[in-house]
């Protein structure tokens, strides 16, 4: 039982580092669309994707630590 409740843990770290990852790339795809076809507003754009990527990070490292103390914290 105490081997599922480890994985389930690990299983919900790793999503937090995929999702994140997705969201981080889909910021900086989005970005640089935006730099494209308007590259007068480059520095705007580059300071609210920096803005937003650490938000999506600050939420997966959330994610990684309560996963990672479910793993550490198994009932002996």
């Amino acid at each position: 039982m105490e081997y599922l409740h480890i994985g389930l843990a690990a299983l919900g770290a790793g999503l937090a580092v995929i999702g994140a990852a997705i969201g981080v790339g889909k910021i900086g795809g989005s970005a640089m669309d935006a730099i494209a076809r308007q590259p007068e507003a480059s520095g705007k754009v580059q300071t609210a994707m920096i803005i937003a990527a650490a938000l999506v990070e600050g939420v997966a490292l959330f994610g990684v630590v309560a996963a990672l103390l479910g793993v550490l914290t198994v009932p002996a």
